[in-house]
């Protein structure tokens, strides 16, 4: 039952400091972050004691009867890469409470009932292998987000909120239509109805039905990403969002696209895979070159930062479709490292403007003066961007062009440029901020207590991965390798199908005619 629990402390936590909110708004923030603290000591703990589960199916598994007359159930597991990903939601959430503590004063209550849900709507994408539940828990983190960059967000927050929701709405409804389009192909080539993962796989189909039920699954998952050129939505959420939207959406919501792309859209059609491989390695260096260039244009730091997302997101894609396992494991140290790395830009961003009250790159400089540790933080986190050795986003960066330069050397080279460029839009941050000549006469502070928490754990997060990276490749690995195999041998996913464990799961039954 503890996966079922994760989800269902997140649930209730919200609720709960949505009630205790219209009394007490430090009520609210703090069993908002009970509740965050609660799941991430599970998940720590499963973490050091997961053991060798290299055998088995799952490290956990828990099944449970939903809807059976149409083959749904509750279908959660966890292996190395969702445990990794837990993590990673749950440290960021706690953060994304602290980082609103002050900032957010509004329905507080509500806030952090949206903030909770979302999360829990994250892990419960992390963790499902029902596809209807996976469907589902996509859906859940979508709503508190648009209400999360709608009511608390800047300027133009209700454009924002629109352009994000009808994006992400209408690519996860195409994906929903490829889902029902895989059960109904399984169902009428073996008598049984089911969404389930593991019987899904392997699924005989047509080369067309298979690239058609492929698209759908990309549309929602390159959009999530997101993949140039289907980014247009992405900064200017981000630009809008209050910061503790803005580190969700960066180290988390976008994770949810990689994630899909690893467990679902690979394993499930790995012919057409294959065959869009090369379209998915032009869509990696468009991304991380585009973006690049656009990120070097921008005076917004927030959106500034945005278009960073959308070059780093670009290796991602790159790692997913060069189909090895050094690849891989480069791209799920991405997705761990640009989280942090990334979010901790945004944070800064957000106390830049409560301090200054502007993003204006033009009007800060020589910032460094007066505060020198929020100076120190931007300037460690910039170098994380390009990918300074030593730190997470450097060990990641690595990987993926290695697995990828064993794929094609033509596209390892070409996202090998953006690495030059990575390096001119971070050291640009730096200086447009903090050194140079002052713009304006600010007076302000240097980091808080509470900021100082915040930032020192993003840096010894940001440093255990890139200076101790193997703990993360070995949980990894095992759910990496399966992947990798049931991609490579597609004949190999029966024996998957076989071995799993549930059994109630009964065809539909047959609609006769009156007369019969």
């Amino acid at each position: 039952m503890i996966l079922l629990q994760l989800i269902l402390i997140l649930l209730t936590g919200g609720i709960i400091a949505w009630i205790a909110g219209k009394w007490s708004s430090l009520a609210a923030r703090i069993i908002s972050l009970i509740t965050v603290v609660a799941d991430f000591i599970i998940v720590l703990m499963l973490f050091f004691y997961q053991g060798d589960y290299g055998q088995k199916e799952w490290m956990i598994e828990f099944t449970a009867i939903w809807i059976p007359q149409f083959g749904i159930c509750i279908h959660l597991a966890l292996d190395g890469l969702s445990l990794l990903m837990l993590i990673l939601t749950f440290f960021v959430g706690i953060l994304a409470i602290l980082v609103s503590w002050k900032e957010i004063k509004l329905n507080t209550g509500f806030f952090h009932f949206n903030i909770l849900w979302i999360l829990a709507g994250i892990a419960g994408v992390f963790i499902s292998i029902d596809l209807f539940l996976f469907y589902f828990f996509w859906e859940v983190m979508l709503v508190p987000m648009y209400f999360l960059i709608g009511i608390w967000g800047h300027e133009s927050r209700i454009y924002a909120s629109y352009k994000f929701f009808i994006f992400t709405q209408a690519s996860g409804l195409l994906m929903f239509l490829a889902i029902l389009g895989l059960y109904l192909v399984h169902g009428n080539n073996t008598g049984i109805y089911t969404f389930d993962y593991q019987q899904l796989l392997g699924t005989v189909m047509s080369p067309l039905m298979e690239w058609l039920l492929m698209a759908g699954f990309l549309a929602a998952f390159l959009v999530k990403l997101p993949a140039v050129p289907f980014h247009n939505w992405l900064p200017d959420a981000h630009t809008e969002a209050p910061t503790a939207g803005s580190l969700i959406l960066a180290a988390l919501m976008l994770k949810t696209g990689a994630y899909g792309l690893i467990r679902f859209a690979v394993p499930l059609f790995p012919d057409a895979s294959t065959t869009f491989a090369p379209v998915g390695m032009i869509l990696g260096v468009t991304g991380i070159l585009y973006g690049a260039k656009v990120t070097f244009a921008q005076t917004d730091l927030k959106r500034l930062v945005a278009y960073t997302s959308v070059s780093h997101m670009g290796f991602i894609i790159l790692g997913v479709y060069a189909f090895n396992e050094l690849a891989y494991h480069g791209v799920v140290m991405q997705m761990i490292a640009h989280g942090i790395s990334t979010g901790a830009l945004f944070i800064i961003s957000g106390q830049l403007y409560e301090r200054l009250h502007t993003r204006d790159l033009n009007r800060m400089g020589g910032l460094w003066e007066q505060m020198p540790a929020l100076g120190a933080m931007g300037l460690l986190f910039s170098m994380a961007s390009l990918g300074l050795p030593g730190l997470g986003n450097f060990i990641a960066e690595i990987l993926t062009l290695a697995g990828t330069f064993k794929a094609s050397i033509l596209f390892a080279s070409l996202a090998s440029l953006g690495l030059i460029a990575a390096t001119i839009y971070s050291l640009r941050i730096v200086q447009k901020i903090f050194y140079g000549k002052k713009n304006s006469d600010y007076v302000t502070r240097d980091l808080s207590l509470r900021e100082s928490v915040v930032m020192g754990a993003m840096v010894f997060a940001i440093l255990i991965t890139g200076l101790f990276p193997k703990p993360v490749t070995d949980t990894a690995g095992p759910a990496i390798t399966k992947i990798i195999r049931i991609k490579e041998n597609p004949g190999n996913a029966e024996t998957e199908r076989h071995s799993a464990t549930i059994r109630y799961i009964k065809p539909l039954p047959e609609i006769t005619s009156g007369n019969e």
